[in-house]
Formats: C-alpha cells, structure tokens, sequence
C-alpha cells in the first residue's frame, strides 16, 4: 500500500491544488496515511504572502522531513517559485516545482522512487505561464469545495509578490470550469467557492466571456447546486449585471469580500491600488441599493510604508463609515523584489501591532453590529462541522453568519433552517 500525507498553506487557491493532486494521487493507486501508517510521500504547497508565511513554510517543510524521513519529500508553491535554492538549504527535500509543473508531480513521484535522482522542475519565468489544468477534480474534506477558475495576476500592487511568485493573469477554459462543477455537485457538494489569485479578472484575457458570464454559466448548468460564493472580488469587477444575477438567484451567496487594503487615499496611491476611497464607498452604496443586507467584508494592511498617525486614522474613519460586516487585518510586510520594500518611512513593529489591535477590535464590533440585525429571524445555513468538545454544530448561512446547533442526530453537511441567534441558533 502506497501512502501520503498532504499540507496547505496559505489561500484558498493553494487548498485548491493540494486537494487535486490528493485526488490525482489517489487514482494512481495511493491512499491518504491515517495514524502510525508508514508514509512513502509528503507533500506542501508553500506560501510567500509575508515573511510570516515564508517563515511558516520553512518550519513545515523540516517538519515533515523530521517526522516522515522515510517519505518522499515533495514541495511546490509560491515560496518553492522564489526560492530556487531550496533543495541546497534543506536537502532533504527531494522533488521542488514552483507554480507551475504541478499536474507532473504523480509522474515525478513514480521516476524518484524508480532513481533516487532529486527532481526540480521550477521554470524561470512566472509570466510566460499559461493556465494549468492539474486533470483532476479538487476534492476537499470540508462541506464546501473549491473550484479554481483562474491563476495569477497584473496589478503589481507594490507590496504583493504574488505577480512574481504567480506570473501573469490567466484564465481557466470555460468548458473544463463548467465540467469540474458539474462533478462538484455530483459528488454531492451543495456548495462551491469560485477562487482565484484575482478571481474577478476572469476573461480579460480571452476576451469573449467574463466573470459574470462565468458565474451565470455554473449557475445555468448546475441547477440542484445549493449555494455558489464569491471568495473574493475587487470593487471594479462588481457589475451591474452580477447585483442584478444575485438578485434574481438566491443560489449566488449574499456575500462580497471586496479587498481595501486602505481607507487612505494617498495610502492607496502609493500601493498602486485602482481605486479611490470615494469610488470604493460609491461603489459600497451602490450594492446595498440593489441588496441592502449583503454581508461585504474587507482586507486591511496596517503600517504601510509611510502610513502616518493621522493616515491611520483616515483609514478607522472610512471603515466605520463603510460599515464593513468585518475586517481581515493584515500588518504590512515588506517582500524582497516589491516596489514597496525600498520606500522610506517604514513603520515599526510596535506601531504595526497596535493598529492591528485597533481594527481588530472594530472589526468585533461591525460583526455584532452587522449580526444583530437577523436574531431571531429565518435562516437557512449549510452545516460544516461537528465540535466533540461543545457538543455543538457549526455552519455558515448565505451571507456568511457563523451558525451553531445542538442536534441529537449528524446534521454535517446538510442544509437546515434555523431562528438565528449569534450564541445558539434553535433549528425549526
């Protein structure tokens, strides 16, 4: 019996790829190792988002070398792409591909094991990419699945690696889109989360479909699909036509994560951003005309480079005008290679920490504030999982709610209707 482990780091994309390759593994013979199994591959998807996330990367990949040293050791992603020296630095890595190369890795794993002769597979240029299919459904553990639509992005915002890390903007055939969620809900997913590095930019490469088109088209082929959500889009690329489209369909999730980054405009400028922070407020209140009680949620980066006190403070005053239903806070983090880690005025540690602190904080009141407002009101919610330890329940309703119940039965991954109350929901 041929046996592997496999770990994610990182966004939804990276979860995404590991979960095909398992299933890429898994139809060549493997089987995922359960506890005290003897593990012949180990496999990672790194991440290269923030010093953090590299720093991450580099303690599980001499992790698993520690505790599998038997395994085939295999490493791919983005901190893989940037660091081609890897292998040198950890040598018992034996099989190292970047962002690309990945549909090669059962291939790869089959001639190490015949040679012994260490692989590395990582192409020199990230923008010459094109989009690779990995020819295998991505079938997560959890009750909603992941279906990647598109790879890479061109807006070089001046802190972001990942348009060197993940190369140029490139968009999925719509044919094998449609296919993979077909099989999706066939295997009994009743939700799925279209994810990409800039997954509103679908088509702007192929030029005669977009990301509504592609929505619509899931939608229309998938008719016994529960829910279809959005993982993340940027104001720009919230069209009419998608409002109207979620409007009409209440299979699409009332539920926009629409990036900020900064509620300062100079900030803004100096990220590269496209946007104003009037025209993301025109655009905020544009949504909430056709949908007013849409959950929008929001990434911010604290201590920018150059992010005075009073900078800050423009950014807490916009975020509380916005009236987010929460915050996902981020300290910057200066990347080698970004345009961003040569500018003057870097802010300090400390300072970074206490902004954190403050919108996090806010953002704990936006969530209580935004949930108030459907206790003890219908809704229906997708159960995720169970918590042995509460005894309780956990899912999500459509505009991104966490919901828990008590149930005498398994209720995972069943849709149930519930009177809503942030402590404990009481199923109808």
């Amino acid at each position: 019996m041929k046996t592997f482990i496999s770990v994610s780091l990182g966004c939804k994309v990276n979860a995404y790829e590991v979960f095909s390759i398992n299933e890429a593994l898994l139809k060549n013979g493997y089987v995922q190792a359960q506890d005290n199994d003897n593990v012949n591959v180990a496999l990672i998807n790194t991440c290269s988002v923030t010093r953090n996330a590299d720093q991450k990367s580099r303690q599980q990949i001499r992790k698993l070398a520690k505790n599998y040293p038997n395994a085939i050791l295999v490493v791919m992603g983005c901190y893989a792409q940037i660091n081609k020296d890897l292998i040198n630095t950890i040598p018992e890595i034996d099989i190292l591909v970047g962002t690309s190369n990945r549909a090669k890795i059962v291939d790869y794993i089959e001639k190490f094991s015949k040679t012994g002769i260490k692989i590395i597979d990582i192409e020199e240029e990230p923008r010459n990419f094109s989009y690779e299919e990995l020819h295998a459904t991505s079938v997560s553990p959890q009750a909603r699945a992941y279906l990647k639509i598109q790879d890479g992005c061109d807006a070089f915002c001046t802190y972001c690696i990942i348009p060197i890390a993940r190369g140029k903007m490139r968009s999925r055939d719509a044919r094998a889109i449609i296919n993979e969620a077909k099989d999706l809900v066939k295997r009994g997913y009743q939700e799925i989360v279209l994810t990409g590095i800039h997954t509103g930019a679908y088509g702007k490469d192929l030029g005669n479909i977009n990301f509504t088109d592609i929505v619509e088209m899931i939608l229309e082929t998938c008719p016994s699909l529960y829910k279809l959500r959005i993982s993340s889009i940027e104001e720009s690329e919230i069209d009419e036509r998608l409002l109207r489209l979620m409007l009409k369909d209440k299979r699409l999730a009332r539920h926009f994560h629409i990036p900020l980054q900064s509620g300062s405009g100079e900030v803004l400028k100096r990220m590269n951003r496209r946007y104003t922070a009037s025209e993301f407020l025109n655009k905020i209140a544009s949504i909430r005309e056709i949908i007013p009680d849409i959950a929008i949620t929001t990434d911010i980066i604290v201590g920018f480079p150059g992010e005075t006190n009073e900078l800050f403070e423009e950014t807490v005053a916009f975020i509380k005008k916005a009236n987010f239903a929460q915050l996902h806070v981020f300290p910057y983090s200066a990347r080698t290679k970004t345009s961003a880690a040569s500018f003057k005025n870097q802010v300090d540690g400390p300072t970074k920490k206490e902004r954190v602190r403050k919108l996090l904080a806010i953002s704990e009141q936006l969530k209580k504030k935004y949930a108030t407002k459907f206790i003890h009101k219908e809704q229906e919610v997708l159960i995720e999982t169970f918590d042995s330890e509460t005894n309780l329940y956990f899912g999500h309703t459509t505009n991104y709610l966490e919901v828990k119940v008590k149930s005498d039965v398994d209720i995972t991954r069943q849709v149930i209707k519930v009177i809503y109350n942030p402590k404990i929901s009481k199923i109808i």
